[in-house]
């Protein structure tokens, strides 16, 4: 029935919107907005009716979690950089009826999760800096997945993403968006050296690593990428420990996927960590090569502990 028509992996970083502002930072992330008005362009063009965002700002200590309120709207200032984003107008509609079958999907495949339609609860900036530059017009309706998942096994996130497209493609009439929100390393710079590291990554080691994951990306190893995933989230500081890539690979069919990243946003440093805007084209897949669910942690377990 329905169509899943464009997954990518996005920026979401709180200097964007200090970008907009009068100021030493105004002008200086227009390459990261520009990718962001690029995806949405090619999303409607696509006929896209709703974008899904795997947010990891959205903390959560048990079970998957979707917000698909009717429609989102207020201030938002960040309790991490209040000093970046501070009373930032947002509104977006929702989609209460994807949400609903997204978790019913996501049940049925044995992944825990619960849909929240009437909920006072508003999105993290990992949707509303995205969906600021994307959805100004409030042309689409938005979902978002929570995806900074502390005791959760990235498996089980790659089950839950093949579990939406599959929801999507057999009981959703419409087309849909995917957008993994987060960063490639998130080292941020230590306290007090934030600003000479404004536009840098914290460390050789961590900058190198990442180059190398987009080398895999642009070049289709996906069978070697996802057996790197769990290290990689570890030793990377990956952002929400990386279950928002574990879901948006799921949703392309894992280490199965055959195609080739397109690179929207160069890579760039901010506040020490590793950011870009990188779209994935979808392919037909089967789902044969989603992991299973309850992987060892030698297999798929990011945990907090991991981090510290």
């Amino acid at each position: 029935m329905g169509k899943v028509a464009l997954a990518a992996k996005i920026t979401h970083v709180p200097s964007m919107y200090l970008s907009e502002l009068d100021g030493p930072r105004k002008g200086t992330r227009q390459d990261a907005i520009d990718g962001h008005k690029e995806i949405a362009r090619r999303c409607r063009e696509l006929g896209v009716d709703t974008i899904v965002v795997f947010d990891t700002h959205w903390l959560v200590n048990a079970n998957y979690h979707i917000n698909c309120a009717p429609h989102f709207k207020g201030l938002y200032t960040s309790n991490e950089l209040p000093h970046f984003i501070a009373n930032m107008p947002f509104e977006t509609p929702g989609n209460p009826a994807l949400g609903q079958i997204l978790a019913r999907g996501c049940n049925e495949m044995g992944v825990e999760t619960l849909a929240h339609d009437k909920t006072t609860l508003d999105p993290e900036y990992g949707t509303l800096v995205p969906m600021r530059y994307m959805n100004a017009d409030q042309h689409f309706k938005v979902v978002s997945v929570s995806a900074l998942c502390t005791v959760h096994y990235l498996n089980d996130s790659a089950r839950l993403g093949w579990a939406m497209r599959k929801a999507v493609e057999e009981h959703y009439d419409g087309t849909v968006a995917f957008l993994a929100s987060g960063s490639l390393s998130h080292r941020f710079a230590q306290n007090g050296l934030a600003p000479e590291f404004g536009f840098k990554i914290w460390s050789p080691f961590l900058e190198e690593l990442d180059h190398h994951v987009v080398r895999m990306w642009q070049q289709g190893q996906w069978k070697a990428f996802c057996e790197m995933l769990p290290e990689y989230a570890a030793k990377g500081h990956g952002e929400g420990f990386m279950h928002d890539t574990a879901m948006l690979l799921g949703v392309l069919g894992w280490s199965a996927y055959d195609g080739k990243a397109e690179v929207i946003t160069p890579y760039f440093g901010a506040s020490g960590t590793g950011q870009m805007n990188v779209v994935f084209p979808v392919t037909p897949q089967d789902g044969r090569a989603i992991p299973k669910a309850q992987a060892s942690a030698a297999e798929g377990y990011t945990s907090v502990a991991t981090r510290l």
